[in-house]
């Protein structure tokens, strides 16, 4: 880790207007999505990018490498995978008799990790152990994973052969999880025009370092946050576990499971993130409400009359966004 410094939050929020900008020269639109990369990068939290094919879900993180100047890897994942695929192995030389240690894809700072519902259990379990310790064990040796270390995974919601979707208890690894949505009519043109016109395409070229992300995840972490605003945040998640104790007696009957406590940590950290970018060192009960969709949307177990009316997780946290009293 760097030695601690004070940085500005103008400058911090400069520099990552140029990792947006940069990343603009190759991706059109997705503003949304792309901003929420970032946070994760400012937060050291693993991001799950959910979205059909073809939404330009894997332009987006291999652009954003570029931009940070920082190694990557792309892991695409297949049902006949092992977990030696994703972490590596240890290679027996006959001649010597002995071990060494051939790394896998998993050791790089942004890990793309590309339809991860296609990939079984045992596989899941090797790339979520390695993002929650920050580590891999082959054979006797513990090996650190490289800093900073970035997950960022992708998922397709609408093709179900050959998919083993995530446990719940796997999902709350991701801090957020992003839902890629179809561009406009205006952005699809632009798209067309920089992707068929004659000549190479745009590279994005390095903006920020790894140091200098790193420096800056230390300031996100020195961002205020004032005791109502941390309870703001408890109220909201505690309304997802048990809803007739905040008063949202209609949401009983539609939330089999709640968010964790995790979700309650993670939401501060997008929060103090969220605020920085914005170029503030304290946090709003707005910087909470804008990023709690993507923190809370994968964490809840809804029932099966919720499915009967049609209710999705995005509905249920509108509900309690719009139902829990605001500081």
């Amino acid at each position: 880790m760097p030695e601690h410094t004070e940085v500005d939050p103008k400058e911090i929020q400069e520099k990552f207007a140029a990792l947006k900008a940069e990343v603009g020269k190759v991706l059109v639109g997705q503003d949304a999505a792309l901003h929420r990369l970032m946070l994760g990068l400012l937060c050291g939290g693993h991001v799950l990018l959910e979205g059909v094919p073809g939404l330009a879900k894997t332009l987006m993180v291999r652009t954003l490498a570029q931009a940070v100047d920082a190694t990557f890897s792309r892991i695409q994942f297949t049902p006949d995978m092992l977990p030696g695929d994703v972490t590596g192995t240890q290679v027996f030389n006959p001649r010597e008799g002995t071990y060494s240690i051939k790394k896998g894809p998993i050791f790089g700072n942004l890990v793309l990790a590309d339809e991860i519902n296609r990939a079984p259990a045992k596989v899941q379990a090797a790339l979520l152990e390695a993002m929650q310790e920050g580590q891999v064990t082959l054979g006797e040796q513990t090996l650190k994973l490289p800093e900073p270390f970035l997950v960022l995974a992708t998922e397709n919601p609408i093709e179900q052969e050959g998919t083993y979707p995530l446990p719940e208890a796997q999902l709350d690894r991701f801090m957020l999880k992003v839902v890629i949505g179809y561009p406009s009519r205006e952005e699809e043109i632009k798209v067309i025009d920089r992707m068929t016109n004659a000549g190479s395409l745009p590279q994005a070229k390095p903006v920020i370092t790894p140091q200098e992300l790193l420096a800056a995840r230390q300031a996100t972490e020195a961002v205020f946050v004032d005791d109502k605003v941390k309870a703001y945040v408890v109220d909201l998640v505690t309304a997802t576990r048990d809803p007739a104790a905040a008063g949202l007696d209609s949401m009983v009957p539609l939330i089999e499971n709640g968010a964790s406590v995790r979700a309650s940590i993670n939401l501060v950290k997008v929060a103090k993130a969220h605020a920085l970018l914005q170029g503030r060192t304290y946090v709003t009960p707005h910087d909470v409400k804008t990023i709690a969709p993507d923190l809370l949307r994968h964490r809840l177990v809804l029932t099966y009359e919720a499915e009967a009316q049609g209710k999705t997780a995005d509905d249920i946290v509108r509900f309690v966004l719009d139902n829990v009293e605001v500081p």
